[in-house]
């Protein structure tokens, strides 16, 4: 049995062959039919697998925070690529950018100089990308803050880095559990625990 009948495709599907050399951060915006949320890490194409309820609530919660507590030029986006160089243009699960690098609703991707935060989610599939290969990247690409989250007993655990620019490499600030309060980019305070909590109907 092949590979594509095994996950569902007919024999006529055609994978997408990478060029010599790999693919480019524009052939994310060229390339047909790519699923959502295709990454670029170094000129491979990345492709995620199913959200699982607690990484979608995670995100929620902490773009809704982070938007919330943001000042008034800087805005907090979920799944947005950046485009790290020519042949990087990862997506992380939520952003903060300054209000002024929006370049209207056609927009697909940002510059590393415009990231404020980074903060990856991680799952399953994604753990030695959200750990390693991720974070070095948006070091070596100048952003100044770095959150990784990951789940402990249904709740997120949020891991603090902010930027050595001497070396660009992200040094820890804490953990957060339960709580997150940091004053860096700028002050926040997040209850974790309200990860499952239900917004009320106004």
């Amino acid at each position: 049995m092949s590979a594509g009948r095994e996950y569902g495709l007919d024999d006529q599907y055609e994978w997408a062959r990478p060029p010599a050399g790999g693919w480019t951060a524009d052939d994310l915006d060229r390339l047909p039919s790519l699923p959502p949320h295709t990454e670029l890490i170094d000129g491979s194409l990345v492709f995620m697998s199913p959200q699982t309820r607690f990484r979608t609530r995670a995100m929620r919660l902490l773009e809704n925070a982070l938007m919330d507590q943001a000042p008034d030029d800087l805005e907090a986006i979920r799944e947005m690529t950046v485009r790290l160089d020519r042949r990087n243009r990862p997506e992380p699960d939520v952003l903060v950018v300054p209000v002024e690098a929006d370049t209207g609703p056609g927009q697909t991707w940002f510059r590393p100089e415009d990231v404020v935060l980074a903060v990856e989610v991680v799952s399953a599939d994604s753990l030695e990308r959200d750990r390693e290969v991720k974070p070095r990247k948006y070091a070596q690409a100048r952003v100044p803050h770095f959150w990784r989250v990951e789940q402990r007993d249904g709740l997120p655990v949020v891991y603090v880095y902010e930027l050595d620019p001497a070396t660009l490499a992200y040094m820890p600030v804490d953990i957060f559990h339960q709580r997150l309060k940091v004053d860096r980019p700028f002050p926040v305070e997040i209850d974790l625990t309200a990860v499952n909590r239900r917004e009320p109907r106004a």
